[in-house]
């Protein structure tokens, strides 16, 4: 019953018990199993749920045209947004995939299985697959790339801290015992303490597998790897091209486009749709707001998903204006925060096209959620919380991209806090520049994809010290109660200790959350493949054309 062919983890069994109660949804019920070394199959069969529909045939051959920025590429365990992911997934592969229905399946790993407290992984190596180079993908490439994920010296390494558990705090890097190869296709890791996100964090786009000799400085110069394409040419901010690798035997079911483009129409949605209209482009990244029902009317199908996307308008409380950090104040952060209804954000920011959020990062679609309640609207108090801290004059500027829902969404929350009396510059501005200090900025809005568990985007975002921590925060009691969370294995059990860790976002102001994304893409109807994934993946491996 388990990808490890070993008994059923004793955890799945409360889960089924879980589901039938209606205290968990198909999709939380098929994250948490699978999560625990149970086959897809299994999952299915133990809760007695029908299997999705399978897809339609798709035909040999074809060149498929994706709409999608193409950003620059660098080492992928520092990589920062899923479109490299998307592109860099034509030939480097995924330990574990995840799926549109929330489960995790194998790929380079043929199975897993986790002890009852999870401070035991024992992983087994896919047999059979080849690097395009020749080489086998064994035990030893596995433990190579456990290690090279943990080295939390590599600035902008997020790897290291969704394997927190295998780094020594002393070196910063890989513990002595954490990654034992165990046989010539097994590796076992040994934790301190329990984790229960260690497989969710091997499908994150970050963890893209890559073969010990690859240049990780400039990957294209050795695209090493065991997918079923190649990269043929890329430049960024314009177009990137994958071809069928037709000299690499490809372990899987194998790829039938011979091509596939991305290109790059820029943050504007009104582009993307012209593209549509003009017929340049086959397939969306994404779509959102009015030009949801362009498409629509247009003909092109429609995938939806609800997920924990979302985006954050966080303040830095360390970055400095005129020799001050002006939200190293809490009082300056909770004036702003309490300036602002999220619902109001939602409406005018992303056509009410989602749910309400409360400021602490947690989502309804996660199954360790906690209702704390909304999180405190008080405009009127806004000037005087900031009188309090001697900002009362003080202007204060928001920053955010030039795109659509972003941009629309800042606008919704500077109106807000000026309609407060809170002086506030509004600053918008085009991608290519945005990105270059995005993580300096005293107050800007970042988007945040969809994660399995509520605990994973918290330990990657708000933990202390963490390559992906743009707030800043360090809390000593957020971390320790993070730490309690992520050793849970009961989703109920570990709702007790969450709405502690919400109750700490919120008090403390961290953030704006406004709204958790439902997510769109279109394609046209003959395109196969490429539902819209809740944390925004393409899965190339998918993609094909109806005959």
């Amino acid at each position: 019953m388990t990808n490890a062919q070993t008994r059923l983890h004793p955890a799945a069994k409360m889960y089924v018990q879980e589901l039938q109660e209606g205290r968990l949804s198909r999709r939380e019920f098929l994250t948490r199993t699978t999560a625990l070394g149970v086959t897809t199959a299994a999952a299915y069969a133990l809760a007695g749920l029908a299997r999705p529909a399978a897809a339609a045939t798709a035909k040999q051959g074809g060149t498929l045209r994706i709409q999608q920025s193409v950003l620059a590429l660098k080492d992928p365990r520092t990589a920062d947004w899923s479109e490299i992911g998307n592109l860099t997934r034509g030939w480097l592969e995924y330990l574990v995939q995840y799926e549109r229905d929330g489960s995790f399946t194998p790929m380079l790993l043929e199975s897993w299985s986790i002890n009852d407290d999870a401070t035991e992984y024992m992983l087994k190596v896919r047999p059979g697959v080849k690097w395009n180079n020749g080489d086998d993908w064994t035990a030893e490439n596995l433990a190579w790339l456990l290690t090279y994920w943990c080295d939390k010296t590599v600035e902008a390494n997020s790897m290291a801290g969704r394997l927190a558990g295998l780094v020594d705090a002393t070196t910063n890097k890989a513990r002595d015992g954490a990654i034992t190869v165990v046989d010539a296709m097994t590796v076992k890791l040994t934790l301190p303490s329990p984790d229960i996100a260690i497989i969710p964090g091997f499908s994150d786009y970050p963890a893209a597998v890559i073969h010990p000799s690859t240049n990780v400085q400039d990957i294209l110069a050795t695209p090493i790897g065991t997918g079923a394409y190649l990269p043929e040419s890329f430049e960024v901010g314009v177009k990137a091209v994958l071809v069928k690798n037709t000299k690499h035997t490809y372990w899987g079911a194998g790829a039938t486009l011979d091509r596939i483009e991305f290109i790059d129409y820029g943050t504007d949605p009104a582009s993307w749709v012209a593209a549509v209209d003009s017929g340049e482009v086959d397939m969306l990244y994404q779509n959102i707001n009015e030009f949801i029902e362009i498409v629509d009317n247009i003909g092109w199908t429609k995938s939806e998903v609800v997920t924990g996307s979302t985006i954050v308008a966080r303040f830095n409380q360390v970055t400095q204006v005129e020799g001050k950090a002006p939200f190293a104040d809490v009082k300056a952060r909770r004036a702003l925060s309490q300036a602002v209804d999220n619902a109001v954000v939602l409406e005018l920011g992303y056509n009410g096209l989602g749910v309400q959020a409360d400021n602490h990062h947690v989502a309804p679609v996660h199954p360790e959620y906690a209702d704390i309640g909304r999180p405190k609207f008080d405009p009127k108090g806004a000037v005087a919380l900031l009188t309090e801290a001697g900002m009362a004059d003080y202007e204060f500027e928001l920053t955010t991209l030039d795109d659509g829902f972003t941009k629309n969404s800042g606008d919704a929350i500077a109106a807000q806090i000026r309609d407060a009396g809170i002086k506030i510059k509004r600053t918008v501005l085009p991608g290519a520049t945005f990105w270059n200090d995005w993580t300096k900025y005293t107050f800007s809005i970042t988007e945040w994809n969809h994660r399995p568990l509520g605990v994973q985007v918290l330990a990657l975002a708000y933990r202390s010290n963490e390559p992906w921590n743009e707030s800043a925060f360090t809390n000593a009691a957020f971390d320790a109660k993070l730490a309690e969370a992520m050793s849970i294995a009961d989703a109920d059990k570990r709702r007790v200790v969450m709405a502690d860790i919400e109750k700490i976002l919120q008090d403390e102001a961290v953030f704006i959350q406004p709204y958790w994304r439902s997510l769109y893409r279109h394609h046209k109807p003959e395109v196969v493949g490429a539902e819209m994934h809740p944390a925004f993946e393409i899965h190339v491996h998918k993609l094909g054309l109806t005959a």
